[in-house]
């Protein structure tokens, strides 16, 4: 790790469990000034993501969006292809899309395909796959209303999973995002998070919580401070 980083770590009580106001506060102070840096919720969850009925998955919408500009490719054809292109999808095709991705183009966030086009973005599991950009039900980008699901994704709606370890990583925004927006992004995660807690998880469910910026330290965040995080 860099100096910055190094210096960082020992302006604040590394072990230490923040609320959710003070560790959005200290993530902007620690930041890089250099660059708008993202912001990252990571949660360790009390999960065995080895059973299928324990894998938790799903998107939310970041009320405050997620100040990024978001690539969306979008596998249809016919007037779902032009409605995809009509809401703002960066890429829209059927089998030359695929036959692009194909060939290692993947300048894009979040892929969307119609039902009829899942036989062929289904070839494209080796590609899309391991990036986490394979069209899926449950994360609503496989849908009859693409325009819908380009907005969404454009608008600030983000995906999220659990890693083979039980963590989840959640980009809930940017450090130039005031405080009170950073708070209404992270507690509509956690809200999220907590609701799609599977029935068979025993114990604590929220293992460990922490926030950071891209280039800065994880800070520590108390669970169960977290629902007032929106109200602090």
């Amino acid at each position: 790790m860099g100096k910055k980083y190094e210096d960082a770590t020992k302006r604040f009580d590394r072990e230490h469990l923040h609320s959710a106001a003070e560790a959005v506060d200290l993530v902007k102070s620690l930041a890089n000034k250099n660059f708008d840096e993202g912001v990252d919720l990571s949660l360790r969850l009390g999960v065995d993501p080895r059973k299928a009925e324990e894998m938790v998955r799903g998107t939310v919408g970041l009320p405050s969006g997620s100040g990024k500009d978001v690539k969306v490719a979008v596998f249809a054809q016919g007037e779902a292809a032009t409605a995809a292109r009509e809401a703002g999808a960066d890429f829209v095709g059927a089998d030359d899309l695929a036959a692009e991705v194909e060939g290692g183009m993947m300048d894009f966030d979040v892929a969307i395909a119609t039902p009829d086009m899942m036989p062929t973005v289904g070839k494209l599991g080796r590609a899309l796959g391991p990036r986490g950009l394979m069209p899926n039900p449950k994360t609503g980008t496989v849908t009859t209303d693409v325009a819908k699901a380009v907005g969404e994704f454009k608008g600030g709606k983000v995906e999220y999973r659990t890693d083979r370890f039980g963590n989840v990583h959640v980009p809930v925004g940017k450090v130039s995002f005031d405080a009170p927006a950073l708070l209404a992004n992270l507690a509509a995660v956690m809200e999220e998070i907590n609701r799609a807690k599977p029935p068979g998880s025993k114990g604590r469910y929220f293992r460990k919580v922490s926030l950071s910026s891209t280039m800065g330290p994880g800070v520590k965040i108390d669970s169960n401070r977290i629902s007032a995080a929106a109200e602090e």
